[in-house]
Formats: structure tokens, sequence, C-alpha cells
């Protein structure tokens, strides 16, 4: 079984935001960059488990350039194979997605698993690309998965229950809370990680379909109004008339 796990950097959660060149770019500098914990949690530790359980191979690949190489030695110390880093910029989801939809078919992988999002656009977008570019069975926001040779056994959370359905491989499965449990590296992965391979290769052709014109900072927030606890009818004139809350 050749499992495909799709892996991003992200900046860490404590990371201060801010923007260069006109507000179009984020600004790196300073910024410590982590494994999109959704990719590393969810989807990574599952496919890591599938090939405990069943054999085979994951393999992690991230599309972007030389700074992501950290990134991908962590997911190898948690126990990938091996990894690929095709060699582009990530301004574009269906850039990325192409570019991974490519590589997956050329080198025939039962199934590609994605976290649900990147913590930083939060867009959701590339799993679902990647499916339809590949003519695949797509499943999103899957919180269980369990092989039985060739075919594939997903849990969904849905409004009111649970949505089980049932693919053959290939598919492409974006990964939601619930499907596994985080993993830390130990020393012996962290030791095994700066031998594993790491193949860099070049992006095959694509072209972005949209640009980025700006990103803003979220207001400030107003400080705070503190209210007396005997004073009611002046907590809810608040919630009512600048809260807009009641």
């Amino acid at each position: 079984m050749k499992i495909l796990v799709c892996i991003s950097k992200a900046p860490d959660t404590t990371a201060k935001i801010a923007f260069t060149d006109g507000d179009t770019k984020f600004d790196e500098n300073g910024v410590q960059f982590i494994v999109n914990p959704y990719d590393e949690w969810y989807a990574l530790v599952r496919g890591l488990e599938l090939k405990e359980a069943n054999g085979g191979s994951v393999t992690v690949i991230n599309v972007g350039r030389a700074d992501s190489d950290p990134v991908i030695r962590k997911a190898l110390a948690i126990g990938a194979d091996d990894a690929v880093r095709i060699d582009a910029d990530t301004t574009d989801a269906l850039y990325v997605a192409k570019q991974i939809a490519n590589y997956a078919k050329e080198n025939a992988y039962d199934m590609v698993l994605c976290g649900k999002e990147t913590i930083d656009y939060n867009g959701s977008q590339v799993a679902g690309m990647i499916a339809e570019l590949m003519n695949a069975p797509y499943v999103s926001l899957a919180s269980k998965l369990d092989m039985n040779g060739n075919t594939a056994t997903i849990e969904r959370d849905i409004e009111g229950g649970v949505e089980v359905v049932e693919t053959a491989t290939p598919f492409v499965l974006s990964s939601a809370k619930g499907m596994a449990e985080a993993r830390i590296p130990n020393m012996r992965g962290i030791m095994a990680a700066r031998t594993k391979p790491l193949n860099v290769v070049a992006a095959s052709e694509a072209n972005n379909a949209t640009t980025i014109k700006g990103f803003s900072l979220p207001p400030a927030k107003s400080g705070c109004k503190y209210v007396d606890a005997d004073n009611v009818e002046e907590l809810v004139n608040l919630l009512h008339n600048e809260a807009k809350a009641i």
C-alpha cells in the first residue's frame, strides 16, 4: 500500500503576523514554522498507523522552497519513510493541487491524505482539487479511516450523526479530528530523519489561477468595560445597545 501524505508549513500559533510588499505578502522574518497541525496529527499519523497494520510505505509531499526542509524532516522524524519536495512557490491553491496531483498520478499512490485545512489560510481547497485532477473519489473532513484490502471504510461527522462511506483505492481524503492521536518524535526517529530520502523535484507546468490583492489585520480589540455585579440593568443595556448581543 502506497500512501502519500500532503504536508505544508504553517506559522507557529504564537507567531506575530505582519505583512510586507504593500500588504500583499506574508512577512516571514523571525517567524517559527511548524508542520501544519492537521496534516501532522491526523493525516500523517493515520497513514503511519495504516502502514504499520497493513504494510506498505508512507511518503510525505510538500510544495515549497528549501526553507520547507526542516518541516519536512519533522514529518520524517515522526515516521514517514521518505519525502518529496516539489520546488515551487505556493501562492495559489490550484497550482499546489496540480503539482501534487501530477506527482501522485505518475507514481500510482493508493491514497492521498491531507489535513482538513491549513491553520494560516483555512482554505480547505487543495484536497478536493487534487481529487478532481486525479479523477479520484474524495471524502472531506473524515474522522475515521479503515482499510480492508483495497476497500476503504470512511466515517465523517455530519449534522445530527455520522456518515459512513466505502470506496476503492485510489482515493483522496481530508482528515479531521478523531482520525488519529498526535505522535511526538523520539530520539531514534529524529536521528533516522537525517538520512531518510528527501527528493527535490522540479515543478510541472501549471499557472496560478488567482492572485493576492492584499492582506489586512483584524481591528484592534477595544478596552473592556466592567460592570458592577449588582447593576444588572446597566449590563443589559450595554449588551443590547453597544455589543448588539441581545
